[in-house]
Parts: C-alpha cells; sequence; structure tokens
C-alpha cells in the first residue's frame, strides 16, 4: 500500500502542505537529553542519600536552565545556518548578475551531470534562468547542498525547550506525588518516556520500534546509572 496518494490532486495538495522544515530531531534531542539529564540528576542525589527537597531543586533548576540553554544554543546555530543562506543568496544574486553566462555555464554542467543532454539539457537551462529566484534557489540546493527550506530559528529553539521541559519534567513528578518509594517511581516513569521517545523516533528511521526504544532506554539508562553510582560515593549514610 502506499504511503500517500499520486494523483495530481494529492500531489499538489501535498507540497503546498510543505510549508516549513520539520522539527524531528529538535524534539528528539531536547526530549532524551531533558529525560536524561534531569534522571541523571535525581539518580545521583538519591544515591547520595539526599532529601527529596534538593532532588526537586537540583531537578527543577536544570530543567529550566539547562533547557534554556539547548534552546538558546539551537536558535543560534538554526540562526547561523540561516544567515548562511542569506549570504549566500544574495552572492548568487550578484553572480547571475554580473556574471549570467558563467552561472549558466554552471546550471549546464549540473544537469548534464544529472544526465540531460541536447535540447533537453538547453531548455532546462533557459526555464530555470527566466526566473532569477528559481535560478538562485537552484543554485543554493545543487552547488551549495542546501536544503530548499528555509530554516526557522524560533520555532527549532521552540521545539527543542518544550520537548526538553516535558521529559525533563517525568523524572520529578513521583517526588511532589504521595507515592511509597519515588525513586522507584521515578525509574519507571523515566523508562517508559525513553522507550516512547525511542518508539516514537522510529516512525522516521530504518529501525523497528522495539530496537530504536531500546537504544534509546539503553542511552539514558547508562547515563543514569553512572549518575547513581557516583552519588552513592558520597553517600554518608
Amino acid at each position: 500500500m502506499p504511503e500517500h496518494g499520486h494523483s495530481p490532486e494529492e500531489v499538489a495538495a501535498r507540497l503546498a502542505a510543505r510549508g516549513g522544515s520539520g522539527h524531528l530531531r529538535d524534539a528528539i534531542y531536547g526530549g532524551i537529553d531533558g529525560a536524561v539529564t534531569t534522571f541523571a540528576i535525581v539518580a545521583g542525589v538519591a544515591g547520595a542519600g539526599l532529601p527529596v527537597g534538593v532532588i526537586l531543586a537540583l531537578g527543577l533548576a536544570n530543567v529550566l536552565a539547562d533547557g534554556f540553554s539547548m534552546a538558546a544554543s539551537n536558535y543560534s546555530g538554526t540562526k547561523a545556518d540561516r544567515d548562511d543562506r542569506t549570504r549566500l543568496r544574495a552572492r548568487e544574486g550578484r553572480h547571475i548578475d554580473r556574471y549570467p553566462e558563467g552561472e549558466r555555464e554552471e546550471l549546464r554542467q549540473i544537469f548534464a551531470a544529472k544526465g540531460l543532454s541536447g535540447a533537453g539539457l538547453e531548455a532546462a537551462i533557459e526555464a530555470i534562468a527566466a526566473d532569477r529566484n528559481a535560478w538562485i534557489e537552484t543554485m543554493l540546493v545543487e552547488e551549495y547542498g542546501l536544503g530548499p527550506i528555509e530554516p526557522a530559528p524560533v520555532r527549532a529553539a521552540s521545539v527543542t525547550f518544550g520537548a526538553f521541559l516535558c521529559a525533563g519534567l517525568v523524572p520529578l513528578v513521583p517526588f511532589v506525588l504521595p507515592v511509597a518509594d519515588p525513586f522507584a517511581w521515578s525509574v519507571a516513569m523515566t523508562s517508559l518516556t525513553f522507550l516512547a521517545i525511542g518508539a516514537i523516533k522510529s516512525r522516521w528511521s530504518l529501525s523497528p520500534w522495539w530496537l530504536s526504544a531500546g537504544e534509546t532506554l539503553a542511552i539514558g539508562g547508562t547515563a543514569a546509572a553512572i549518575a547513581y553510582f557516583v552519588g552513592g560515593l558520597f553517600n554518608m549514610g
């Protein structure tokens, strides 16, 4: 069964809906890091035998400060990508204005490498060169290897912070609830979070859901085990 339809109407609707870059990487990165770092703090403090108040204070500080730091870093990196794209777009525009024949030759070699030749190749060059914006965008993709979608720094940062906040709060929830063994509940809930993130990630990867879920759980569990062990070294109880 095909993943999507291929009628003219379905193709047009699908292309029209492609209004921005995906933020899967931002969400997965923020979610995993939020759960890992917060649970590592919980495990370390619990291993040291410190009070619940310390766990909550350090955990909340991590969720807010580290989450903001990650979001700010992602914003800066994504903005740098967008600024570089703007710089290259301006440069290609100048080259098209000053050296149109040289830029046509670049188009010719690019599409010749894709298998076009003769009249078909020349027709493709003329069609693209007739639209200055299309010409510039073609060069950005083909010459510089940039994606066709403009990066969105604010959206990328927001997705990262939101995912970090949602996943990072999970290990702390049992410590504000009236449960008998909050650390055991935290382990269970965080493990389920890792499994869920991994299973969701498999939707866009080549791995089966159970393998992706297990891999994510192993990453988070290893970080937590290290933190718990180190915390236990300082347990004076």
